[in-house]
């Protein structure tokens, strides 16, 4: 049977948990039903050690050339920030000069480096929850292009009593997906020899995990629609929320003249509220809008200090000048998770389709693998494409197969080119339902964006197995991806269970 007879045969996979479907990832790779259970139950289920791309110099280092201690730190129950702000404090030194490569989870033991610059091993405190390590000396602190990508060892309670069964039928499935030959194998499933696979999803943490928003503000913002960002930002109450922040919300929903049908759980920024009058009183809002809702508070200050009028024209410069009160990562991520979601949705169409994520069709862009990546990674390097015509198929699904390739789908971008054939169909289609084009991302400042591309398919090196009832993974990602789009395809819960 041809490709195309298999693709049109295949039935329409599983469906993906709702909050899940807003952000673009419709479905499930695997039919089987999943463990159930919780995450996280205690910190110690949920380890996590990076994987590093970073070699400091011996302690006796000169510190006059090498001025950042290199500490090993691992951490219980703790945030990052919070962390490095509770050691900046202890060693009286700005918090500036602490640094790290990747933030971590803040439910879980977590096993990462950090740069203290100005500081000698003898200095370090000791701190409740942590424990911190002396290793070398370095040049320059940590920045997030030394992170290569994390190990994970995570173990679920309160599974099904079928969990055994579903844990095997589920790891069979995604061994299927992942494609590949023995020689692609990097030491991972001993009984098949054969690295799991899951689409490379951006997760719900990407979006907001209670509210995901950024997306639609992104996307709104991408459209020159600046009104509706801010709206979907400072109003546009979820269901989840606490009983006075989405009163607050629903006022300032109010203030720009957009009914209680404009918010909510769905909301995707295409400005489809229904309109009411608007009083555009933007000192009522901050009167109910709590003080915990910063940001928010920033916006609409900046709105009442221009006495915006609520029905100014989307593109009107006053509501940018609003959207820019927040800081400019946050600004970034505005843009960043509207490619996400944009990616998600090319992903899930491809899968509902039932074209490969482990080679390519024609028309497909491929990417090589990066080889200086650790030996536990599978890890695409999407600086080296290669567009992969009728001709070259078969070349690059060898190099697929032995881990050599990936195939990619954008990060949407004013620099990005879109694939051909049947990948390319849809990569427009997304674009088109979602009213945007590459050009759309050149925008001033912060939101301007030139793309990339992402590999598609999350290949790994999975045990799964079953103890005391209990399911227990062990496998490692490269730096961008998420372990809960892999844990999702084995639990079957919604997002805020991950």
């Amino acid at each position: 049977m041809s490709d195309e007879e298999t693709h049109s045969a295949r039935e329409t996979p599983r469906p993906a948990h709702p909050i899940e479907r807003a952000v673009g990832i419709e479905h499930y790779v695997s039919d089987a039903d999943g463990v159930g259970g919780r995450l996280r139950a205690s910190p110690e289920d949920f380890r996590v050690r990076e994987l590093e791309a970073f070699d400091p110099e011996p302690l006796d280092a000169d510190p006059g050339s090498y001025p950042e201690l290199v500490c090993r730190v691992t951490l219980t129950a703790w945030d990052t920030n919070d962390f490095a702000r509770r050691l900046s404090d202890a060693l009286s030194i700005s918090r500036e000069r602490v640094s790290w490569a990747g933030t971590k989870d803040k439910y879980a033991v977590t096993t990462q480096l950090f740069t203290i610059g100005g500081v000698d091993p003898d200095d370090l405190p000791t701190i409740r929850g942590a424990e911190i390590e002396p290793l070398g000396r370095a040049g320059r602190p940590l920045s997030f292009g030394d992170l290569a990508g994390n190990a994970f060892e995570i173990r679920v309670a309160d599974a099904v009593p079928e969990a055994a069964e579903r844990v095997e039928a589920i790891a069979a499935d995604l061994r299927a997906f992942a494609g590949g030959s023995e020689d692609s194998r990097r030491g991972g499933d001993a009984e098949t020899g054969r690295p799991a696979g899951v689409p490379n999803y951006f997760g719900q943490q990407r979006f907001g995990s209670r509210r995901p928003v950024t997306h639609a503000v992104g996307l709104a913002a991408v459209r020159g629609d600046w009104r509706e960002a801010v709206r979907l930002y400072t109003g546009n109450p979820f269901e989840g929320e606490p009983a006075d922040t989405r009163a607050a919300r629903e006022r300032v929903d109010a203030a720009f003249g957009v009914g209680s049908e404009g918010g909510g759980e769905l909301d995707d920024g295409s400005g489809d509220g229904e309109d009411t009058s608007g009083d555009g009183d933007w000192v009522a809002c901050l009167d109910v809008v709590p003080r915990k809702l910063r940001f928010e508070r920033s916006m609409l200050h900046r709105l009442d200090e221009r006495d915006v009028d609520p029905h100014a024209p989307a593109d009107d410069p006053d509501w940018r000048h609003a959207l820019e009160a927040v800081p400019s990562n946050l600004q970034r991520l505005f843009v960043n998770a509207a490619q996400s979601v944009l990616f998600n949705r090319i992903l899930s169409e491809r899968l509902r389709r039932g074209l490969p994520f482990d080679r390519p069709v024609a028309g497909d862009v491929a990417c090589f693998a990066d080889r200086d990546t650790p030996d536990e990674l599978y890890a695409p390097d999407v600086d080296r494409l290669q567009r992969v015509d009728a001709d070259r198929v078969s070349v690059m699904e060898r190099h697929c197969a032995r881990g050599r390739a990936f195939v990619t789908a954008p990060l949407v971008g004013t620099e990005t080119t879109l694939a051909d054939g049947e990948p390319g169909e849809i990569e427009r289609e997304v674009l088109a339902d979602a009213g945007i084009e590459p050009a759309d991302f050149d925008l001033p400042e912060e939101f301007n964006s030139t793309g990339t591309r992402r590999a598609i398919l999350l290949r790994t090196d999975l045990e799964a197995t079953v103890e005391d009832g209990d399911p227990r993974f062990a496998f490692a990602l490269p730096s961008g991806s998420y372990a809960t789009v892999v844990l999702r395809e084995f639990l079957k819960s919604g997002p805020l269970e991950l």
